[in-house]
């Protein structure tokens, strides 16, 4: 792995752990103050980290000028995949099984962590890399320094 893509990888870490605490504390809040059972905190809290997410990897880590609507309409996909599986698995494991709702969470959250990270960087932003205005101007002054 060359500079770049680590540098790229620790980013996409950063942000996945802001977005990991938005959804452990709205997950928290809701599970504690609501009274809703685990499927639906859960939901809300994977929507509010998923857009956080979404939005701050697509500016700074992938740097990415591709079309918003196309790109989000690709995690949108996915998350069609990944929210019904992680949904009825985690239910299942903290409802009926009696799984603590947090290690659910966390379990849901790493896996999601792995997955989100190889179908952004692969699927959604694989051909717009380092094509927004910052990541253009970076590159320019690197040439103008060689």
């Amino acid at each position: 792995m060359d500079q770049k893509e680590l540098l790229r990888t620790l980013k996409f870490v950063g942000f996945s752990i802001s977005a990991g605490v938005i959804e452990i504390v709205s997950f928290t809040l809701l599970n504690e103050l609501s009274g809703l059972t685990y499927w639906p905190c859960y939901l809300i809290a994977l929507v509010l980290s998923v857009l956080w997410n979404f939005t701050l990897n697509r500016r700074f880590t992938f740097q990415s000028a591709t079309n918003v609507p196309v790109a989000m309409a690709k995690v949108f996909a996915y998350y069609c995949v990944f929210t019904p599986l992680s949904t009825l698995l985690g239910n299942y494991l903290a409802e009926t099984l009696c799984w603590n709702e947090y290690l659910v969470t966390a379990i849901n959250m790493l896996a999601n962590f792995v997955t989100e990270y190889l179908f952004q960087r692969f699927v959604v932003f694989r051909d717009s890399i380092d094509t927004n205005e910052a990541a253009r101007k970076k590159a320019a002054a690197q040439r103008t320094d060689s």
